[in-house]
């Protein structure tokens, strides 16, 4: 795990995608004329690692979806740098709601690993939308688990301790996993704190409370689920 804090540099040019992009992990199932579309529209980036992807401020004029690689969303302080409050892990949307309701981002990107990225333009994008409603469908689809999501994440923070969302948190990862009782951190102790609103001290504590109570079992960067229903029912899940 690297603790280092990134250092940010200038992105390259956008251009038209050379690649086949996700649509289906995306949006769902897509005919396969709305698919060609969105590729024919989609404009790829590649972003280096530790460089900056967007910054707090500036216009947001495209929809960014993170083909490949690891993100990190939050607010930038000068002293500390990224104050991480998302990861995002590609296939995944990086930047979906904010193009269609502001013209600024409002938080702060950096790509903790090398990015591909697939920006779509949100002013032709609207106009495909108006002509394809089932596509327009799939869009809505996208942004009312993004408000969900964020729902979950004011729900936790407003109503669970640290140690309940250090729980959910790790249940959370575990989903999916072929191996659904190790989990390997890859992210910075650093970026985990800020995403669940603690500090990595707090983290820490909470970690070795967890471990205490037989619940995990913590080896340098690897966690072991010693008692899921327990890990769950400390999670609320």
């Amino acid at each position: 795990m690297n603790l280092a804090d990134p250092v940010t540099e200038a992105a390259p040019a956008r251009s038209r995608a050379a690649i086949r992009l996700p649509w289906p992990a995306l949006l769902g199932s897509l005919a396969s004329d709305d698919a060609q579309a969105l590729d024919a529209m989609a404009q790829s980036r590649s972003v280096a690692e530790g460089a900056q992807v967007f910054s707090r401020g500036e216009p947001s004029q495209h929809l960014i979806a993170l083909v490949d690689g690891q993100a990190a969303c939050g607010w930038s302080q000068p002293a500390r740098g990224l104050a991480a409050e998302r990861i995002v892990h590609g296939p995944a949307w990086l930047l979906l709601a904010r193009p269609f309701a502001d013209n600024r981002h409002g938080c702060d990107a950096v790509a903790q690993t090398r990015l591909q990225l697939a920006e779509l333009p949100v002013e032709p994008l609207r106009a495909l939308l108006l002509r394809r409603p089932m596509l327009a469908l799939r869009f809505v689809d996208a942004l009312a688990r993004e408000v969900g999501w964020l729902g979950e994440r004011m729900h936790e923070l407003m109503h669970k301790d640290a140690g309940a969302r250090l729980a959910a948190w790790l249940c959370t990862q575990l989903q999916g996993r072929h191996a659904q009782d190790v989990l390997r951190l890859a992210e910075r102790k650093r970026d985990i704190a800020s995403q669940l609103g603690m500090t990595p001290e707090t983290l820490s504590r909470m970690m070795r409370n967890l471990s205490e109570r037989g619940l995990i079992a913590v080896s340098g960067y690897t966690v072991r689920v010693l008692d899921p229903g327990g890990l769950q029912g400390l999670a609320g899940v």
